[in-house]
């Protein structure tokens, strides 16, 4: 041990929106015994209870007009005279001050990574899809001591400000330890028609949120019954939708020969990690996020992409369209993404 910092210790930055932030938090902590999570949403199950720091939430439920939240347009999220934004920075300094990490990951937050930075900590920040050329996200990079991409190299932009140091680790998922040398684990499901001749859809509907309708659902639905089957993760239960995860999930995207979902990192992860073909509906979310993934994943071929919603009509042809677009997913994901993830952060930490 130095006094700069604790060898082995690794802080971990979870934001609470949406599941693949803890879901590559727990994926790294596997491979990084030293690997500390904090975050305000609930503790991965995998995790034990000494490697995980709750914060406070940072947001004052009775203030429903925060003051001034961006700070004049430097920062995300600032707002002033809020105890929880208060209470959490306090308390991820003070775990920093306590636990002295060689190096903290971001996952993500302009904030935070600024803040691990000014209390002299090297930050691993987490990029995203979407345009982050704004002032914030331009100054998170710039201090950054690494940047990593959910993405392979000219699969998307690079952050201006990211450049020459940003490492394409790739798509990361909770599957990626059943692939091994890149091969899929066979799934106990096999992929052939139902016992009725039709075909599955899969629908998954991520925890970050989906903007449908049970008539949307339904129509699509009606309109392609004939030949297609449907089974719905994460919402609308009245349709006989149900939340699944893990061995489930899987057996369900193994059963399935196209996947509904929306464009977001985690889900194209999960659906890349069972060689499935998808249907890609991006969601609005901050800096075209999800739009900016969809148009990279259908440059590449990897995907079929709505914009919206399908008219009912579409639906048919939609699904026959993307039917045989499964095994390109191998020039994408591999599986090694959160080892790759883990080397970085092990450089940084050891630098």
């Amino acid at each position: 041990m130095n006094a700069a910092h604790r060898d082995g210790v690794v802080g971990y930055y979870v934001h609470h929106h949406g599941a693949g932030h803890a879901q590559r938090f727990a994926a790294v902590a596997r491979r990084l015994p030293g690997c500390v999570g904090l975050g305000s949403g609930p503790r991965p199950e995998s995790v034990p209870p000494d490697r995980w720091v709750p914060l406070p939430l940072d947001v004052d439920p009775g203030r429903p007009d925060p003051l001034d939240p961006t700070a004049g347009g430097a920062l995300h999220w600032a707002p002033l005279r809020v105890d929880g934004l208060r209470s959490r920075s306090a308390a991820f300094a003070q775990w920093v001050e306590t636990a002295r990490p060689a190096a903290i990951v971001v996952d993500v937050s302009v904030e935070i990574a600024l803040l691990a930075r000014l209390l002299s900590v090297p930050a691993v920040v987490v990029a995203q899809h979407g345009d982050r050329t704004d002032p914030p996200h331009t100054l998170a990079y710039r201090s950054a001591a690494a940047v990593v991409a959910l993405w392979t190299a000219g699969a998307a932009p690079t952050p201006p400000a990211a450049e020459g140091r940003v490492h394409h680790v790739g798509p990361i998922s909770r599957f990626d330890d059943r692939m091994i040398d890149g091969a899929r684990e066979e799934h106990p499901a096999a992929r052939s028609a139902g016992a009725d001749g039709r075909r599955r859809a899969l629908l998954m509907l991520g925890r970050g949120g989906i903007d449908l309708t049970t008539g949307d659902v339904e129509q699509a639905i009606e309109a392609t019954s004939a030949d297609w089957s449907w089974d719905i993760l994460g919402g609308f239960p009245e349709l006989g939708g149900r939340d699944a995860s893990g061995d489930e999930l899987w057996d369900a995207l193994g059963a399935a020969d196209v996947v509904v979902g929306a464009a977001s990192n985690n889900c194209v992860a999960e659906v890349a990690a069972a060689r499935r073909p998808l249907v890609a509906i991006p969601q609005a979310r901050p800096f075209d996020e999800q739009h900016e993934h969809a148009r990279a994943l259908q440059r590449l071929g990897l995907a079929t992409v709505a914009e919206t919603w399908p008219a009912p009509d579409a639906w048919p042809g939609l699904l026959d369209a993307a039917l045989d677009g499964g095994e390109r997913w191998a020039s994408y994901h591999d599986g090694l993404g959160a080892q790759r993830l883990c080397e970085v952060i092990a450089q940084v930490a050891a630098s």
